[in-house]
């Protein structure tokens, strides 16, 4: 969930859109706003923590391992490291904000969202739950496919300084720093209303930074450990994938609706059943059941091709620039001062084949 405004631009934002749009609005900002100011009053410096005779030895320990990754960011990734990640807060709940996605029932069109000052998006933020389950409720009543999921973080891009978070800080080593280079990405390159552009942007870069923050640590298991994990998802995307193209097809036809219906259930059960072979082959591996089990529709699949289609076509740019980063950053920028049909053609050049 990307929140770019520091609070009169938002609360100016608000009165506009609730003025064009009406009261669905005003609630909509309302949670936004009470939840962000929520989280504010709750910060905590990081310094204060670690002086704190009260603080727990694994959450310092966790702490000192931030503040390092922001070193590491800063000096040897060139990302806008500034006063982010200074400050932690204490959520006490298993999620920062549910992000929503919807399409129609038969084709992966996503419905869009526009919001002040950021421009438009294909998945809408939450801080409230219920509000966002409420809503979601109501899109599948007019006939959408709904996907609602928790996310562990957000980013402000930069207007404010965003906190640790419970909700993610008490990860693996790998998974905590994955997340901090990803979400500081976005801080460097955002553009309005192409949220797969930003996010497989900011994918790229955070598996390049674990590649180069892995190579300063003298563990050979957690770089063994991070392969595995990026061979696995990799092969996970492909196979969400496969079947979005199969469900494509199918939607193309001019076939009855229960027709359709029936046979679009079908290939998702067909999908559920390579994934249990994949598994094998994982040796056991669960860490995707819980997306797999859970209800699959077409906006869960767009919740997997957004952060992840144009990703191999970035990591091959990047490998055209000899891996500096800093031309491949420039270079990045430079396309998104270019139309969106104009950046996604120019990267597909790079799109392995």
């Amino acid at each position: 969930m990307l929140l770019k405004s520091i609070w009169i631009q938002i609360i100016i934002g608000v009165l506009l859109v609730a003025a064009l749009t009406g009261c669905e609005s005003i609630g909509y900002y309302k949670q936004l706003i009470s939840g962000q100011i929520a989280i504010l009053n709750k910060k905590q410096p990081i310094h204060k923590l670690l002086d704190d005779p009260d603080t727990s030895e694994k959450l310092k320990e966790k702490l000192k391992l931030v503040l390092d990754i922001r070193t590491f960011a800063k000096d040897e990734l060139f990302l806008p490291v500034k006063d982010q990640y200074l400050s932690f807060v204490e959520l006490e709940r298993p999620f920062a904000g549910w992000n929503m996605w919807a399409t129609p029932e038969f084709s992966f069109a996503p419905k869009t969202w526009c919001y002040p000052i950021i421009g438009c998006a294909i998945y809408r933020g939450y801080f409230s739950k219920k509000d966002a389950f409420d809503y979601g409720h109501q899109l599948e009543a007019q006939g959408y496919d709904v996907y609602i999921g928790g996310v562990a973080a957000y980013s402000t891009l930069g207007w404010l300084d965003d906190p640790v978070f419970s909700t993610f800080i008490y990860r693996s080593d790998i998974r905590l720093a994955a997340l901090i280079f990803h979400e500081l990405s976005h801080h460097l390159l955002y553009i309005a209303d192409d949220t797969t552009f930003n996010e497989s942007f900011a994918i790229a870069v955070e598996q390049e930074s674990l590649r180069r923050w892995l190579a300063t640590r003298d563990n050979l298991k957690a770089s063994e450990d991070h392969k595995t994990y990026y061979r696995r998802r990799r092969q996970f995307i492909e196979l969400v994938m496969k079947y979005r193209k199969e469900l494509k097809a199918l939607y193309a036809k001019d076939l009855p609706t229960p027709e359709k219906r029936h046979a679009k259930a079908a290939v998702f059960e067909t999908l559920k059943d390579e994934y249990r072979l994949l598994k094998q082959h994982w040796g056991g591996y669960s860490g995707y059941d819980l997306w797999i089990n859970r209800k699959l529709n077409n906006a869960k699949l767009i919740s997997v091709s957004t952060y992840n289609d144009l990703v191999p076509a970035f990591l091959e740019l990047l490998k055209a620039f000899n891996y500096d980063l800093k031309a491949f950053y420039k270079k990045c920028q430079n396309l998104s001062e270019k139309s969106k049909e104009e950046r996604h053609a120019y990267l597909e050049k790079y799109h392995p084949k």
